[in-house]
């Protein structure tokens, strides 16, 4: 198509799927601060007051997972009094000792995608990239105001012309907020603070639409408006669906875990291909096998952006890049506590995470 739209969503902190994510990542730092060889998938569920952590620990910390629960609730801006369930287990024999060879293998098997693109300085799909912001300025508003509450979320409408990001079609804006404020008031008030400081202007025209918590009032937000679970914003963390997504979430998942290593390994390759001026896109296909260190497949497509082939990029790809999940972990140090900076506003685009750092390419 020579001309056509294209749209992505973010959240925030506050919302109930996010609040779930930061409460998994945040005892998965704990026990790798403690025990950076533990093995995690603890999750959390919420609803109203109550809390539901639960999962498999395989783990020498000491971790009281109710008051992470509670302190990550504090943090993120509810004060509302809350309940905490734990059942939370030792990990499966059987998954470990799939794991624990001497030589590091996949904790599961599955596919798991990288993309990247030259559509904005951190080589993300501007949509996306957008949305992200506008959620992390409307965190940022909101903590400087008496008026907002922690849940929101924002949604980003762009237009394509051949292939290239033109402008910015639709602006989509739903933020908590306490009872007595008007549509109007709000509406001034994030267009100003929130919207205008991220977008840059020569993307809006006059023909951009904004719309301002469409739904009307959003006085009750978080569990007590809404359910939340680990690992539901599978596309809000990853390409904003830009790019295929394998289906594993991240959030709560040690490096062992592929859904969670190997698709940060992906967008490292893909981000460096970019980087490194060999193509404009591409998009990375890997797939493993539980107990099995090497990827079983790899696939690539550049879109004809690179003067190279998709054989001749994979060629490159494997010269430059070890995909086994030992040399992943060791590459990108993931045994450390780094995880609850992922959590919000996207795990991929930002400068200060190891997969997003360049890496000259040898041909």
């Amino acid at each position: 198509m020579s001309k056509f739209m294209f749209t992505s969503e973010a959240v925030t902190s506050g919302h109930p799927d996010k609040i779930c994510d930061l409460i998994a990542d945040s005892i998965l730092d704990e026990a790798i601060r403690q025990d950076p060889y533990s093995h995690m998938a603890v999750e959390a569920t919420i609803k109203d007051d109550l809390v539901l952590v639960y999962g498999e620990a395989g783990t020498k910390a000491n971790i009281d997972y109710e008051k992470i629960a509670l302190q990550t609730l504090k943090d993120i801006g509810y004060n509302e009094e809350y309940h905490v369930m734990v059942k939370v287990n030792k990990q499966s024999s059987e998954i470990n000792s799939a794991v624990a060879h001497d030589e590091i293998s996949a904790g599961d098997q599955g596919i798991m995608f990288g993309y990247a693109c030259d559509e904005t300085p951190n080589y993300m799909p501007f949509a996306i990239d957008c949305a992200h912001k506008l959620a992390a300025q409307l965190e940022k508003y909101r903590r400087s105001v008496d008026f907002l509450g922690p849940d929101g979320k924002t949604q980003v409408t762009c237009e394509y012309d051949d292939d290239v990001m033109k402008r910015v079609d639709t602006v989509i804006l739903s933020t908590q907020h306490k009872e007595g404020v008007t549509q109007e008031f709000l509406r001034e008030k994030i267009i100003e603070n929130v919207i205008r400081p991220v977008i840059d202007a020569k993307y809006l025209d006059e023909n951009t639409k904004y719309l301002i918590n469409p739904s009307g009032s959003f006085v009750l937000g978080g569990s007590w408006g809404d359910s939340g679970t680990t690992g539901r914003k599978i596309i809000v963390d990853t390409y904003g669906g830009y790019a295929p997504h394998g289906g594993g979430c991240f959030s709560s998942k040690d490096p062992t875990k592929v859904d969670r290593s190997a698709t940060y390994y992906a967008r490292y390759v893909c981000r460096n291909l970019v980087a490194n001026g060999l193509c404009r896109k591409v998009l990375l296909e890997l797939s493993y096998a539980i107990g099995v260190s090497k990827p079983i497949s790899i696939y690539l497509n550049a879109y004809g952006t690179s003067k190279y082939s998709n054989e001749e990029l994979l060629d490159i790809v494997n010269k430059n890049f070890n995909f086994s999940v030992g040399s992943i972990i060791k590459e990108l140090d993931l045994r450390r506590p780094i995880y609850t900076q992922t959590t919000n506003y996207g795990h991929f685009g930002k400068d200060n995470l190891p997969w997003e750092q360049f890496r000259k390419i040898e041909l």
